[in-house]
């Protein structure tokens, strides 16, 4: 049977059960280690792009739980084009590409 865990919806709410803050804090120590950010100093009139935790339960096929999936997003929509920011990338395979690699790795198998 599936279980059925209520994600939190806020970080106060996250931060009573001690799963959510564990997978907070295992998120915030892949984020260090992995050198997500650097701080700097705020220029004049600037604002910091604001954050958000977004909080997922993860289950395997026979319906219990995997794990608890917690992740800290930049809230990329408050920023405005021209004045923090001039270039957007996005690093996404068009699907001819993909064809292709899997018709080439299936020609040599």
């Amino acid at each position: 049977s599936l279980n059925t865990t209520t994600t939190p919806s806020s970080v106060s709410e996250a931060l009573i059960d001690k799963k959510w803050k564990q997978a907070m804090e295992l998120e915030m120590e892949a984020l260090e280690k992995n050198n997500t950010w650097k701080l700097v100093t705020l220029p004049p009139g600037k604002k910091p792009v604001g954050c958000k935790w977004v909080y997922t339960v993860k289950y395997r096929a026979d319906g219990t739980i995997e794990r608890y999936k917690v992740r800290l997003v930049a809230k990329g929509f408050t920023q405005t084009y021209g004045v923090d920011y001039l270039e957007t990338f996005a690093p996404v395979a068009k699907m001819n590409t993909g064809r292709v690699i899997l018709s080439l790795a299936a020609n040599h198998d």
